[in-house]
């Protein structure tokens, strides 16, 4: 370690809360698909601030309209009409079957105000008493007390924070039984991530998600699709639930809409807006004239520069290029996994030490569950990156201790 990263892990020993298990390594600048140490070091960046920076880092066109922006306004708060609020919303909504958009922070902000929302239009709109949300074991849906509740996982994320709210219910991974048997007179709807991300970057099979769609319809109850890290062309499609051809009655989006600016969305239809009305459900800083300038601004880019295509292209790619590794390494690679540039490589060994050694090889990546190397680069990533990347992993398994899954 140099005696810059030694003082920085010093300085913030002593001042934040440790609630982030970091990795050793501190950026001080980023550009386009690079990372770049204290030390002016550069690493090869296949994790894009964990799906967040998928038009790449600090890029001129949007720090332009970032400063343009905020040299006019930067915040008034939502009590007052704003005009960039609303391109934003119709660009937006463009791109999909929904009829209208609430704007907030975050991911977490987005699902818990999608929770909310299918629980108010049941009781207030229906006058029905339903309020239980059903959500995929594996599943990952925020960090919020509801969101955490929501999440189909167990361990540290959830110790230490009960009693958890009541009105969540977590069923097995495709087991349409289980979520036919859990459907009940006070269910308000089913909660699926398209792809888990955080779950092992497992893709719903096409039939279980028709079957969640024919079950929503002969309950009465609403589907809410979680696309905050699959949406904005991450998949190869704008929203990942349009490879499935089904449209969701609430979807949320965050991680890319404003590429590193937080920002965060739940689109519903015209029908499930009535749910929400004035005082109902608000937000001080969500949809302000910076964010939403630059989230216009990425979906011109995004749409203009046909990046759903681009990621569909390098995730085939991607994927080819694994498929080589894994008939060379056939005890070492499961297989992969994934849509588009949300992308997984299974190995059939605990992983830590495979990702330990990308990152000495200068390879930023993510382990997930243990044993999947997830790969969410900028959707601006070269063939030649990827190669990179696999030429890497190609030496460090022929000489991986591998140690037990």
């Amino acid at each position: 370690m140099s005696n810059k990263f030694e003082k920085i892990v010093k300085r913030e020993n002593a001042l934040l809360c440790n609630t982030y298990g970091r990795y050793p390594l501190a950026i001080s600048k980023a550009k386009d698909c690079r990372l770049y140490d204290l030390d002016g070091n550069e690493y090869y960046d296949f994790l894009a601030g964990i799906a967040v920076c998928s038009l790449g880092h600090s890029r001129e066109d949007l720090a332009d309209v970032m400063a343009e922006q905020a040299r006019k306004m930067v915040h008034v708060s939502n009590l007052f009409y704003q005009e960039p609020q609303l391109e934003l919303a119709e660009k937006l909504l463009s791109t999909c079957s929904a009829g209208k958009v609430f704007f907030c922070n975050s991911g977490a902000e987005a699902n818990e105000g999608a929770i909310k929302l299918a629980r108010k239009y049941m009781r207030t709109i229906r006058n029905e008493d339903r309020y239980e949300i059903i959500t995929l074991e594996k599943s990952f849906h925020g960090r919020t007390l509801s969101t955490l509740t929501a999440t189909g996982q167990t361990g540290p994320i959830k110790d230490g924070f009960s009693p958890l709210p009541e009105g969540f219910i977590t069923v097995p991974f495709g087991n349409v039984n289980a979520l036919r048997g859990a459907i009940g007179k006070n269910t308000a709807a089913i909660m699926i991530e398209m792809v888990q991300g955080e779950g092992g970057v497992r893709p719903l099979p096409s039939d279980y998600v028709n079957d969640i769609v024919q079950l929503c319809k002969e309950s009465g109850i609403f589907l809410i699709v979680d696309e905050v890290q699959t949406g904005v062309c991450r998949t190869g499609r704008m929203w990942a639930h349009q490879h499935y051809n089904i449209t969701p009655d609430i979807f949320t989006s965050a991680k890319a809409l404003a590429n590193g600016l937080p920002m965060g969305a739940v689109l519903c239809s015209d029908e499930l807006a009535k749910g929400f009305t004035p005082g109902s459900h608000a937000t001080t800083f969500g949809g302000g004239a910076v964010v939403s300038a630059v989230a216009s601004k990425v979906l011109d880019i995004m749409i203009g520069d046909k990046m759903a295509e681009r990621a569909w292209e390098m995730g085939e790619f991607a994927a080819a290029e694994a498929q080589k590794l894994k008939a060379k390494h056939p005890d070492k690679i499961a297989g992969t996994r994934g849509l588009g540039l949300l992308f997984g490589i299974e190995l059939t060994f605990n992983g830590a030490n495979v990702w330990k050694a990308l990152l000495e090889h200068k390879m930023v990546c993510n382990l997930t569950q243990g044993t999947i190397l997830r790969l969410v680069p900028p959707l601006t990533i070269t063939k030649e990156d990827i190669t990179a990347f696999m030429n890497v992993l190609d030496t460090i398994l022929k000489t991986v201790e591998i140690e037990s899954a």
